[in-house]
């Protein structure tokens, strides 16, 4: 963390560094994460001298959390099969609902 970092934001790496290492990540990825993930709250706050475009009009990392979810009980989201199978170059993605992308991209 950086210097000066308030007591909430040291609060936070930590909190978010321990959920990585839970999840499996390893203790220097945790530490990136965590640190990238605090660095930009601290800059869409104003709480930093210097931000990068990005950070300010980019979603939310809270936001963003809850669209990585590739399990559990819905599996990946709509947008993320869209670009998928935008990747994949799939024919009539456009017109297709969750269900079929799932389908066609053998999710």
């Amino acid at each position: 963390m950086p210097r000066g970092s308030s007591p909430k934001r040291e609060r936070q790496y930590e909190h978010i560094k321990e959920s990585a290492e839970k999840r499996g990540e390893s203790t220097e990825r945790a530490k990136e994460i965590a640190a990238r993930t605090v660095n930009k709250e601290r800059a869409r706050a104003g709480e930093s001298k210097t931000a990068s475009e990005l950070s300010l009009r980019d979603m939310s990392s809270a936001e963003r959390g809850g669209k990585h979810s590739h399990s559990g009980a819905r599996g990946p989201t709509y947008d993320q099969l869209y670009a998928e199978a935008e990747r994949r170059n799939l024919h009539g993605r456009s017109t297709m609902d969750k269900a079929e992308l799932k389908r066609r991209l053998g999710h």
